[in-house]
């Protein structure tokens, strides 16, 4: 099932849904370094909290599309990971190294416009 990715101002938003298979995700990374390209997107906002379970595979994959896009110029934010994920996250010593989270969509694009000093008034 692919993963629906909305645009937002300078951002995009994509909503990964319980069913996404491996490949769905690897496929997410690779629409997402192109769209964000195509749309000259400023940030990307991933939102995780349809999902229970988040395993070693879509953590390396979040992992590495989070650095391909800041290698690219673009922001990345993880939101949404519920806190029975997160435990799981902390027992099995997953981390998603430097990459920003926030606990919900809102929290996420205000980090973003916050780390790309955008505002209400001035910025986009």
């Amino acid at each position: 099932m692919p993963v629906p990715i909305l645009r937002q101002g300078p951002f995009l938003i994509a909503s990964v849904q319980p069913a996404a298979a491996d490949a769905d995700l690897l496929a997410l990374s690779d629409e997402l370094l192109g769209r964000a390209k195509r749309a000259r997107s400023l940030g990307v906002v991933v939102d995780l909290t349809l999902l229970d379970v988040l395993d070693s595979f879509a953590t390396r994959t979040l992992q590495s599309t989070a650095e391909m896009l800041q290698l690219r110029g673009v922001r990345s934010v993880i939101v949404g990971i519920q806190p029975d994920v997160a435990l799981a996250m902390v027992q099995l010593g997953l981390t998603l190294r430097d990459v920003p989270t926030a606990l919900d969509l809102e929290e996420g694009i205000e980090l973003l416009r916050d780390s790309l000093e955008l505002n209400d008034h001035g910025g986009v």
